[in-house]
């Protein structure tokens, strides 16, 4: 959740985030008022509990025949006390209801706007060229033997798939490729849960609008995870860390489920938008002042994986109403993909701030041993959907792959996907 001393002090600049993310401002009142309520409640509760302590230290001290005329008063200041403490347990629940309903506060220089207001920061390589008619990304998957959607619709129905032979390689070089640099820049390797509680998804902010994207198992008041960030934000969750040292990196490798429930007829084709895949991301837990730089060397550590694979690619500053809950800003690395003539976003990585680490209550000592909230921030180093650029971008007429000269040492030094039937790839 927000700062509720930012909400208190600054409530216009909570106003301006909000109209940024197109989202109503008169929640910032509410919430005002609601904080109000809470500490008129809360210094209520303390005044009578601290008159009940002095009450209690006269009736001690009170001689015998006294103490009977004062048991009354005792009873009744008693009552007044639990009323009291109820009000304010009350109160502040109302208040936690309503500001968990304001996202994140965007930081400074974010686009206000919609899914098409965002900013592009950079382009980067030239838009790949060819002298024959290129293949889509399913087309070059099924004459490879690498991608079968006819199957994982049969087992499992629309937007599942298998990757076959080279397919499933090739999937396990990208994702080990990207789990050796997150290893190199100090990540340390994490194989999560994939199912958490319903306070781990609700505290990463992943119940709010998009909450219909999210597979719900009811009898066991747990959720299927799209992205490993959830397991890795709640991995600290109710702790006081140590960050004199340096943030605390982890990379995620897990399968991840989306429901997809607004697309349809969007990306039916092939593997773009499927309801699982896998996805190793990277998770920094960083002090506060330093997430803008940590959110800086997420972005590097992704554009280092997009150029060495090959990729053309933009960043694009996105704007605050395409925003999730949690995310302060987030940077989306979009990758060209030939046949659709567009860029496709691959990967994105989000500056959270404390969003998150209030909501899940992670802090770490500061100066003077106070205790703080950190920030958390995430980005997405490899995933299945790097297939597809892959695929297109290295293609050749006879429907041959050029392997990317970084990914060869994770498929054995080969060098080339052949079509089957020419060569055995799997």
């Amino acid at each position: 959740m927000i700062d509720p001393v930012l909400l208190r002090d600054d409530p216009e600049r909570v106003k301006r985030s909000q109209e940024a993310r197109g989202e109503s401002t008169a929640l910032v009142d509410e919430a005002l008022a609601a904080d109000a309520a809470k500490r008129h409640a809360l210094a209520t509760f303390e005044s009578l509990r601290a008159e009940q302590n002095l009450f209690g230290k006269r009736v001690a001290q009170a001689a015998p025949d006294e103490k009977k005329a004062l048991v009354a008063e005792v009873q009744q200041l008693a009552a007044r006390v639990k009323e009291a403490n109820q009000a304010a347990n009350e109160a502040g629940v109302a208040f936690d209801e309503i500001v968990r309903r304001i996202g994140n506060i965007v930081v400074d220089g974010v686009p206000a706007g919609g899914e098409d207001d965002f900013v592009t920061l950079k382009e980067v390589g030239g838009m790949p060229t060819f002298d024959f008619e290129p293949r889509d990304h399913l087309e070059i998957g099924e004459l490879l033997g690498a991608i079968d959607m006819a199957r994982g619709a049969k087992v499992s129905g629309a937007r599942f798939h298998y990757l076959v032979g080279i397919g499933a390689r090739l999937e396990l070089a990208i994702m080990n490729m990207g789990l050796d640099r997150a290893i190199a820049a100090g990540f340390t390797p994490l194989i999560p849960p994939t199912l958490v509680k319903p306070e781990i998804m609700q505290g990463t902010g992943f119940l709010g609008a998009h909450a219909d994207e999210v597979y719900y198992l009811p009898a066991d008041e747990l959720y299927l995870t799209g992205t490993s960030e959830v397991a890795l934000a709640g991995y600290h969750s109710d702790e006081i860390l140590d960050l004199s040292k340096g943030p605390l990196r982890y990379a995620g490798w897990s399968t991840c489920y989306r429901r997809e429930a607004g697309s349809h007829g969007k990306d039916t084709r092939g593997i773009i938008r499927v309801h699982q895949f896998n996805k190793l991301e990277m998770f920094s837990i960083v002090a506060a002042d330093e997430a803008e730089a940590e959110h800086a060397r997420l972005l590097g550590w992704q554009e280092g994986m997009l150029q060495d694979l090959g990729l053309s690619y933009r960043v694009i500053d996105t704007a605050a109403g395409d925003l999730g809950s949690s995310a302060a800003r987030k940077f989306d690395v979009e990758a060209w993909v030939p046949t659709q003539g567009a860029y496709r976003e691959l990967t994105s990585t989000s500056n959270c701030t404390t969003y998150q680490a209030r909501r899940l209550e992670i802090r770490h000592r500061g100066e003077g041993g106070k205790t703080a909230p950190v920030a958390t921030l995430n980005g997405t180093l490899a995933t299945t959907r790097w297939l597809v650029a892959i695929l297109e971008t290295h293609q050749q007429a006879d429907g041959s792959v050029v392997v990317p000269e970084a990914l060869r040492p994770y498929l054995g030094g080969l060098e080339v996907l052949e079509p089957l039937g020419r060569e055995a790839n799997g």
